[in-house]
């Protein structure tokens, strides 16, 4: 079993920033990918970073070049810092972890005003 917890989110203003961060606890070495996924009001959830063992980063296109995933092993935490933000980044920002199973966190919520 994998435990995910979300923290970082909040408000900000258009052209901001935000770190959010995502520790893993449990069985942690089984963990093979970690990503951020986000889902606005009324809309699904879609990738928007994710970091794998075998594949490295992928973005959605929509945040490449604002949005940085990174990993910090030693504290089993993924980040991502997003630069730049827009009002259409706010929703609920979900980490998971990629294991024999998929585990999710509770969501933060991101809110950019214009």
């Amino acid at each position: 079993q994998v435990q995910v917890v979300e923290s970082g989110g909040g408000l900000v203003q258009a052209g901001g920033s935000l770190r959010l961060s995502c520790a893993a606890s449990g069985s942690t070495d089984s963990i093979h990918a970690m990503g951020w996924y986000r889902q606005a009001p009324g809309k699904g959830r879609d990738l928007v970073a994710r970091i794998s063992s075998t594949t490295g980063t992928n973005y959605a296109d929509s945040v490449k070049g604002r949005f940085t995933i990174s990993i910090d092993n030693a504290k089993n935490t993924v980040y991502l810092q997003m630069n730049s933000l827009k009002p259409e980044d706010t929703a609920v920002y979900y980490c998971n972890a990629e294991a024999s199973s998929v585990y999710w966190g509770q969501g933060t919520q991101v809110t950019v005003s214009s």
